[in-house]
């Protein structure tokens, strides 16, 4: 019998995101840069969030809790590391998260309001987004403790953390000290960039396994080797993962690469959560000890159903289908 209550703990920002669909032009008179992540603060989310004529999609999201909910859909037993706040968005993330399938008693609270999340998603399908932490912002480390993640298997924590840095230190330490397997999404080309002096450490020291897409690979290498960037990264941890949108993903162990074919629909609506629900296929098939490249492949057929949905919660009369053919 298994000593492990969960599978997986996800750590990171329990934020709520507000979906719009917005024009090229509206995107190009905000300030920063169009496809990445870029903090705010709750004065500016207003000014912002007021901008949008567009009608507003709410959903639960933050990198790690996208990730969570999905492996728990396809039935591994996950909880997750998070403060929220005690206002409606708060409630709304843990109910949410709860009745998706996650475990809810391993939320920190507080009395600042709940994060939000503005995705901005312009006809191309790129999303653009602005964030306002909130009560995720006040985590402290001397919140985090081994007892956190007591029980748990597997922690998946994302970047965004790697922003407080005494904070991801804790949590990396914690993690390891409750005896979890670690992987960590690198999150942004913004967080790669601010970090680069750090990720090699934290890589070489803590993490097992890393995901990276092109824009946050290039961020910390440089250029357009993408293989020879997977190669780079699994020197520092033992299985490094560079995800190619529409060109597939590589999958990197030692001296070995896995070259990973995407799955193509006929139309993408939203790349909101895409890579988050990759790294959930691909966790869900690693946790159950399947070959690399049939995790890859995992990756891809939910990176695939959620760039046809706007969000990043695949509705939930598809997840029979998708178990079903993940186990064929």
């Amino acid at each position: 019998m298994s000593k492990h209550t969960f599978d997986l703990i996800g750590v990171g920002s329990p934020i709520v995101d507000s979906l719009a669909q917005v024009t090229e032009a509206f995107v190009s008179s905000i300030p920063g840069d169009k496809g990445g992540m870029e903090l705010v603060d709750a004065a500016t989310m207003g000014e912002l969030m007021a901008k949008v004529e567009a009608p507003l999609t709410e959903a639960p999201g933050g990198s790690a809790g996208n990730t969570a909910v999905a492996v728990a859909h396809l039935g591994l037993p996950t909880t997750f590391l998070g403060k929220i706040g005690t206002d409606a968005g708060g409630e709304f993330y843990r109910d949410r998260f709860m009745e998706l399938g996650g475990d809810g008693s391993r939320f920190k609270v507080c009395e600042v309001p709940n994060g939000r999340c503005l995705s901005l998603v312009t006809p191309d399908s790129e999303r653009t987004m602005r964030t306002d932490l909130g009560a995720a912002m006040t985590l402290s480390p001397d919140e985090i403790s081994a007892e956190d993640f007591a029980g748990c298997r597997h922690a998946h924590i994302e970047g965004y953390i790697l922003f407080n840095r005494d904070l991801m230190f804790k949590v990396l330490n914690s993690a390891k000290a409750a005896g979890c397997t670690v992987s960590l999404d690198l999150a942004s080309f913004e967080v790669v960039g601010a970090t680069k002096d750090i990720l090699p450490d934290i890589l070489g020291e803590y993490v097992d396994l890393v995901f990276a897409n092109e824009g946050e690979a290039s961020a910390m290498f440089g250029g357009s080797d993408y293989a020879g960037m997977a190669a780079q990264l699994a020197e520092l941890c033992d299985v490094a993962v560079v995800k190619l949108g529409k060109a597939g993903s590589l999958i990197q162990q030692g001296k070995k690469l896995e070259k990973i074919s995407p799955v193509l629909v006929n139309q993408a609506v939203d790349t909101t959560g895409a890579g988050d629900l990759w790294a959930a296929g691909f966790l869900y098939g690693w946790l159950r000890g399947r070959p690399l490249a049939t995790c890859g492949h995992y990756g891809s057929v939910l990176g695939a159903e959620v760039v046809q949905v706007m969000g990043a919660a695949i509705p939930h009369a598809r997840w029979a289908a998708i178990r079903q053919l993940l186990d064929a």
